[in-house]
Formats: C-alpha cells, structure tokens, sequence
C-alpha cells in the first residue's frame, strides 16, 4: 500500500465520486481561486482526492474517497464577477480508490481545501469466475427491468447498452464495469458509501451484486403498486390513492416481513422493536383482516332479513353493485356506507328472537303490573292520573302478548297433531299395499287417498301498537324522567331525540344519497342505536321544533312518524325502503300546546303535568333531591342534615316554580357549603374527609372547639348565608290592599301557573280607557268589557246618581288607565275579565278588595262569567303564591275536583261563581258593595 499528500476537498450529501465516473460541482470563490491556482502551476493535470460525508446526517469526512483528476475549473462570468455568492464550477475524473488514515480514528472536518496523506490500497486482484457470473446475472436482471419501466426511448436504449456492456464484459473487467454501473444507476446514499469501502475485487462484485438485487425488487414492487391502481385519477381521488399506495406498502413489508426468518429477523437493529410492537396487539394493526370481518358481518346480516321482503331486495341489489364497483372508485364507499346503515337498523325477522328473549320474558312474569308499579312510585311521587294511564298501556301489551303467544302455541300443537295424524295414514295406506293383487287389471278402481291440508303455523302476531303520548307541563315536572321509567318497566331500550330548533325535514326523514354526507334521520339513527324494533323514543321538545322555511317542515315530518295509521311504513330518505314504527312507544314531551301544529297534536294522546304543590316538593326533596345531591358532592345523610322547616324555607322563599329543578339548584347549593366546611374541619384535626362524622365525634371531646366548628344539621337562619337573600318575601311589596288593585291568576309561557295584580288609576281626561302591559286583542277586549258593565250599572253600585249619567264624566271628566305588570311578557286571553271588572269598582267606588284573595274567569256583557283554561296551574300558583282564597269560575268546579290535589284544595278557599254580581260579593265581602235594589232582574232581548 503506498501513500502521498493530495489536496482534499469535500462532497456534501448526497454528491459521491467513484473510480471511472466525472462529477461536476460548485465550489466557493474562495476554494476555486486555490484549484486554479494548482492548475496553472501544474504541467499536468493536477490531482486532488474527493472525500464524502460519513453519512446523510453527519457533518465529518468518510474513511474512503476517491482520487480524482481536475478536469476543468470554471470561472463565474465577468458580469457577475461582483456578486460573491455566485459558485465556481469544478469537473473531476475518478482515477482511484484512497484511504484517509487520519480519519480512521477520529472523523476530521474539512470545510475547505486541505492537504492530507492518503493511502492507495494494493492493485486489485482478478476476481473469482463464480462472484463475476453472479454479478453479470444481477446485473442484467436489474437493467432488464429498468429499461422495460423507462419513461422514453432515451432511457431505454442507456439502459439496453448498459446491459451489453455487462453481457461482453470479461472477468478481469468486471470490478470496473462495477464502478460504472453503480455511478450511473440511482442508488441509495448509504450502498453507494459501502460500495466505495470495498477494495478487493470479490468484494467489490459482492456488495455490487447485493445493491442490483435491492434494486430489481424494489423496482418490482414499485411497478405492483403502480399497476393496481387506476392512472387516470381525478383530483378528489388523490387522498384514496395515495391512501391505497400506503396499504400496498405495507402489505409488501409484512409479506417480507413473514418471509424471512425468525432466526435472521431476530438479529437486525429493529427486532427489538417489531417484537414489541407485535407483542401488544391491536385492532388497528391488521387493516385486511378487519376489512374482510366487516363485509363478512354485512353480509350475514343481509341473509338474515326476512326472505322477499323490501330490505332484503335493496340489501342484495346494493351488494350486487358493491362487488362490480372498484375499491378504488368513490361510489364504492358510499355503497358501502349504504348498506351498513342498512343492516344496522333492526328489521323484524332478524330482531325478533332478541325482543322473544328479553321484553317477552318480562311480560310472561305474572308480577309484571305490580313491579311496573312499583317502578313508577319509586321513580316519582305523585302523579297518580299519569301513572294510571300509563299502568292501562303495560297491561294491554301485557295481554295482547300473552294472548298472541296462546294462539301460536295452539297452532304448533295443531301442526304436531295433523302430523302424527298423516304418519299413520302412510303406515295404514303402506299395509294395504301390500296386500292388493298385484295382478289387478284395473287400475283405476284403487282406492287413492288424498292428504288433508297442513294447517297454518300462525307466527307471534304484532304487538300492541304503541300510543303516541304526549305530556305537557312546565319545565323540571319530570316529563323526560317518566319515558325513562316506562322503558324500564317494559325492559326495553331507551332513546332521546332532541327536536329543539331542528329545522331542517332531513333531520327526521334523512337526506337523499345524491347530496353529499347524506346520512339517515334522527328516527332510523335512534333505532340503530336501540338495537331493537320496539324501543322507547322519546321525543324532546316539541313545542320548540321548527315551522316551514326553506329546508322544509319537520314538524310536516313528523305527521307519518306519530300516525299509528301509517307508521307502519315510515319511508327515510336515505334508506329508500319502509321502515316498521308501529312496535316503538313514542313519548311526546312539550311546555306549551299553543306553538304545536294542529294535525301533529290530533295524533297525540295529550296528558298534562300541572306542576307540584309544596307537599309534594318535599317528599320529592326528602327522596329524590337530597340524596342525589349528597352523592353528587361526596357526603352522606350522616354528614348533613336538612330538616323540614328548613326545606319547606328553601321552597318557598327561593323557588317558586312548578317543577323541582331550581330546587334541586338550591339544595345542591346548599350541599356544597357543607362539603367546604366539612372539608376544612377535616384538614384542621387531620382525619379522612371519607370517615364518618359519628367516627369524628368519638374521637373528640363534646366541649372540643374543633367538635363544634362543624355542625351537619343547617338551621333555616343560615339560608340566607349560604343562598343569598331570598327572592320571595312573606312581605311583598305587590302584595298590598289598595283601590283600584285586583290580583288574578294566570299561566305563564312555560305552563306555571301564578299571581298577576290588576292596577288601575283614574287621571284627568275625557272619559277613556287607557291600557298597557303588553296585551294582546283578547285581553283588551275583556278591559272594554269590564268597563262597559261597570258603567252599564254604576247606577246600581251607588256610583252614579242616575241611569244617564257617565261615571267617567260626572262630576269631571276623567280617564281610566290599566295596567298589567311584567310589560315586557306578552299577555292576552280572556281569563283577566273579572279581575278587571273588580278592579274598576273598586276604583270607582273605593272599596277594596284584600291582598289574600286572587280570581280568573272571563266576562260577559251580560255579567256572565265563563270557563277559562289552565285552572290547575293557576290553582297551584295561588298555593305557591300564599294566597288563601280563590274566585273560580262555576263551570270549571270539575276542573277543580278532578286535577287540583285535595291537600290544596283543604288550604285553599275556593268560590265558584256565575255573575259578575256573586264575583263582587265574593270579592269584596257580603254587603260591602251595596245595591239599590234587593232583586236583580236579567235583560233579555
């Protein structure tokens, strides 16, 4: 091995020169001023050793270069002789593998131009017979395949001479036909780096050989890949096809992967690592297998729907279609998505046996009325006329099932007898056979017995069609919680639809495949989930569910789902087959009636919740309320104690609605302040906040300080502490007796009932009624009315002196103004009519009506008063409300007898009255309002 001093120059990655190969290069000004300065110094041209990078990554010099010849030096040109950052040109030949000895040990950086002592490694050996023949097989292999995948005819015919070359080489040449080959071809960085490492000819030849079969498979490969994907691709399908060349290579690298040897996998740097990666398997990993799992599983699911039926057509034509269309195509997703929303909605024939096993097994129970029962008082307090009608449903399914299950189970046992009958036929026709002449001539005279017909297996009949009901109510009466107790008691799947502020038709039918992420409705959705034919859907809201506009009228949508008539065949959009309702209790749950279209609410069996009185607000606190609450925050009944004065304080100074959500709202308040204090008393004698506070107390004294800093019983005089001031008072400052101011009863847009006053003053003007408070047409009606009647007997109620006279205008003129409070809420009705009559005399006459006493009823002019709506609402807001007597209407007593709770109606006074003249007296008291004559006579015309 011989050695010299060379100028060694850098090639970045990925620039490497090889014996028998030119390379052009920029230099820097500075190392192009240093080369020519060589070549003209030198009378031949000069050499210079080329020296890459240890690696991709690396920043230091390779152990092995390559001596090279300068070929020429290019100077930038003259107009650009300023500009410094434009590069000089240099031209190499490789002449000759060399060694860096200094950079064995330590890998030296050279930035410039440096001279250093290279090594020339001994002249090359002639290479076996064997290694070559094995070189020139992979070689030709290699350009065989480049030249058949070249993009043009250029490329192919290098390639072709290329393999000539190889063809007619000889032995002896073979290591520099190497050297040429691997510079010409587009090798990895790293086989090229090893490549130039190699001395020996055998060697040489060897890892040449190992690089053209890298190649040649990687070629293969890549060329498989292109093939099975379509050429002409669109820009929407760039992400799938780029989607699918990623499975193709993975799919290549696992088939590799289980190609080679466990012995020989085990020993590469990334065993380790695949190991662990296999050794926690996952559902992702195996993208084929799944795939296959899942047309597998939607195919099962087609073969088992009902043979003939709608689903079943569609399912296997969609099929059909699926395996024509290429995986590749964009309608072969959307097929696809298709058919598993298809097979996903329970169909009848494939649900059936899981409805038999489970909501059948519930009803065949001979406990099943009494454990429904029990359900619904366990779930809610009260509500006795809901819970009647809902034990009426359960026990009409109960029957129809049972009575269906008793007919199929007669006709098997009809079948089974008719069977045995023809059994015995066939052995009695077998014996008589054998016994005729065989020899008999005519034929005709034997006796041929004809089968009578196999009765019918009558199949499980249809359930019960499930009613349509609606409750109505205000918000927080339990509305939602009661479709979730009926679901439990029928064993049977619960779902929620919220239709608040859905506008759009496709949320209930679903979109048409041809629009893009069309999907089926809220219906087919919920079904899906429920996983069964006859679940309870509850349908939220529907009061607040959106009107015709552009997108069209679900509430129009909603008419085929709730018609028992028609559901039967509920047509989706997107499933484009009819769909069975018929099995599915549906639960309506609204605020209001008013904003609900007509047709929708006909199909509907309307039940109200009015709200609860204070009794029933406690025992719903004391069950449901507290416990919730002190699970929620992490107490128990032993760490906080809520006595009845204190409930009953929380109830009717900080929450005065007809449901219990607020309440819950200020019990949970109320919790969460102890749970602060009992917390801090546990940090502060450093127990376990989870310990029991009976635990505590036996480890600290009775006269401890730290004993007494933590009391679990909340007194009524805390409220005011933890919740604030109260928003009632006892001593409200509306509720006050003065002319002219009448108190009736209303209900307000949630469907709470509750107090209104009826303020009336007289100001100087011509004799006009002035109204206010945001009133609707109705509602002023009912003022002129009121007014009318009033003037029409001032006369009587000692107002006037005469019959002519205007009580309005005699003695001076003045006007009247009404006014109903809370202007920003929209009023109207006629329900305000008697109040409104009371109220105009007691401001004409100066009596008074007391603040205790509340009324509602229209009038008429005649001095009817006639039946009004809402009476329980507005009942149990007069309870809420303290108030102790309540006018009512005489035809709206049944109202009264069969909604109001009679705990109410002990504490409350009710009058029914007929004439505005009873309203008076009840009103204002016998004998206060006087009358000019004893008997009053009705007008008729």
């Amino acid at each position: 091995m011989s050695s010299a001093t060379l100028p060694v120059i850098r090639l970045a990655c990925p620039l490497l020169l090889l014996p028998t190969a030119r390379l052009t290069i920029p230099v820097s000004n500075a190392i192009g001023e240093l080369l020519l300065e060589l070549v003209q110094e030198a009378e031949v041209p000069p050499v210079i050793a080329a020296v890459p990078l240890a690696s991709a990554e690396a920043s230091t010099l390779h152990e092995w270069g390559t001596a090279a010849r300068i070929v020429r030096v290019v100077r930038p040109p003259r107009s650009l002789a300023r500009d410094s950052q434009r590069p000089y040109l240099l031209t190499l030949h490789g002449l000759a593998r060399v060694r860096l000895p200094e950079a064995q040990n330590a890998r030296e950086k050279i930035d410039g131009l440096a001279e250093r002592i290279v090594e020339y490694p001994n002249a090359d050996d002639d290479p076996s017979a064997e290694v070559a023949a094995t070189f020139k097989a992979a070689a030709i292999k290699l350009l065989d395949r480049l030249a058949r995948d070249a993009p043009n005819e250029s490329k192919r015919d290098f390639y072709v001479k290329l393999s000539n070359m190889v063809d007619e080489v000889t032995t002896q040449r073979a290591p520099w036909l190497a050297d040429i080959l691997i510079s010409s071809l587009n090798i990895e960085y790293a086989d090229k780096l090893d490549f130039l490492s190699a001395v020996q000819s055998d060697d040489r030849l060897k890892r040449a050989t190992a690089v053209f079969v890298k190649q040649t498979s990687i070629s293969e490969v890549s060329k498989k890949i292109a093939q099975s994907i379509d050429e002409s691709l669109s820009k929407q399908q760039k992400e799938f096809f780029l989607r699918q060349q990623l499975s193709a290579i993975q799919r290549e690298l696992r088939n590799l992967d289980r190609s080679v040897p466990a012995a020989s996998r085990s020993g590469t740097p990334d065993a380790a690592e695949r190991k662990g990666s296999n050794a926690s398997s996952s559902e992702l990993d195996d993208e084929d297998h799944a795939e296959h799992e899942e047309m597998q599983d939607i195919r099962v699911k087609i073969e088992a729907m009902a043979k003939d039926s709608e689903e079943r057509k569609m399912a296997v034509r969609e099929w059909r279609r699926l395996r024509r269309t290429p995986a590749t195509g964009i309608e072969h997703g959307v097929i696809r998505n298709y058919l598993e929303w298809l097979t996903a909605v329970p169909w009848p024939a494939s649900a059936r046996t899981t409805q038999t096993s489970t909501s059948f097994e519930a009803l065949r129970d001979r406990n099943f009325l009494s454990k429904a029962r029990a359900q619904l008082d366990a779930d809610h307090y009260g509500l006795e006329k809901i819970k009647k009608r809902l034990i009426e449903y359960l026990a009409v399914v109960r029957l129809k099932e049972l009575q269906a299950e008793k007919e199929s189970h007669l006709a098997s046992l009809e079948v089974e007898k008719h069977e045995a009958q023809a059994e015995k036929q066939a052995k009695q026709d077998a014996e008589a056979k054998t016994s005729v002449d065989t020899e008999a001539k005519d034929d005709s005279k034997a006796l041929v017995r004809v089968p009578a017909p196999v009765p019918k297996l009558l199949t499980r009949g249809k359930s019960v069609k499930g009613p349509i009901l609606l409750f109505v109510g205000p918000p927080g009466t339990g509305k939602t919680s009661l479709g979730q107790s009926i679901a439990r008691a029928l064993d049977r799947p619960f779902q929620r639809i919220s239709l608040g502020g859905v506008r759009d038709e496709g949320e209930i039918r679903g979109h048409r495949r041809t629009y893009v992420a069309s999907g089926p409705g809220n219906i087919v959705q919920a079904l899906r989930k429920a996983g069964r034919s006859d679940p309870v859907i509850l349908l939220d809201e529907v009061d607040k569910i959106s009107h015709g506009n552009f997108h069209g009228d679900p509430a129009a949508a909603l008419l085929e789902v709730l018609d028992p008539e028609q559901n039967h065949s509920f047509h989706d959009h997107y499933l484009n087959v009819p769909v069975d309702l018929s099995q599915v209790l549906f639960i309506c749950t609204s605020n209001t009636l008013e904003t609900i279209a007509a047709p929708l609410l006909d199909r509907c069996e309307v039940i109200y919740l009015s709200g609860y009185t204070y009794d029933e607000k406690m025992h719903i606190a004391r069950r449901f309320l507290l416990p919730k609450q002190l699970q929620a925050n992490g107490l128990t009944e032993d760490h906080l104690s809520i006595g009845d004065s204190t409930l009953m304080h929380i109830a009717t100074h900080y929450t005065r609605e007809a449901g219990v959500r607020s309440l819950e709202r200020a019990i949970g308040a109320v919790v969460r302040y102890k749970a602060v204090e009992w917390a801090e008393y546990c940090d502060s004698i450093g127990v376990d906040p989870n310990i029991l506070l009976s635990d505590v107390s036996v480890r600290q004294a009775p006269d401890s300080p730290l004993r007494r800093a933590y009391k679990n019983v909340v007194e009524e005089q805390e409220l005011e502490i933890i919740l604030g001031i109260p928003r009632w008072d006892e001593d409200e400052c509306e509720r006050e007796e003065r002319r002219g101011l009448v108190y009736g009863l209303v209900v307000t847009g949630t469907g709470e009932g509750g107090v209104l006053p009826v303020e009336t003053i007289m100001v100087p003007g011509s004799g006009k009624l002035k109204l206010t408070g945001s009133l609707g047409d109705v509602i002023k009606e009912s003022g002129e009315l009121a007014l009318s009647w009033v003037k029409r007997h001032a006369y009587d109620l000692y107002i006037t002196k005469t019959h002519a006279q205007d009580p309005l205008k005699n003695p001076d003129p003045m006007d009247v103004h009404l006014h109903l409070p809370s202007g920003a809420v929209r009023k109207d009705g006629p329900s305000a009519g008697i109040a409104m009559t009371c109220a105009f005399v007691s401001l004409l006459t100066g009596a008074c009506v007391p603040s205790h006493i509340a009324m509602t009823g229209e009038v008429t002019l005649r001095g009817r008063v006639g039946a009004v709506g809402g009476i329980k609402e507005k009942v149990l807001g007069a309870h809420r409300a303290q108030i102790t007597k309540v006018i009512l209407p005489w035809a709206n007593r049944k109202d009264v007898e069969h909604d109001v709770p009679k705990d109410v109606r002990v504490n409350l006074q009710i009058v029914f009255v007929r004439t505005i003249e009873e309203t008076l007296e009840a009103a204002f008291g016998k004998g206060v309002i006087g009358w000019r004559s004893d008997v009053l006579v009705e007008s008729r015309l």
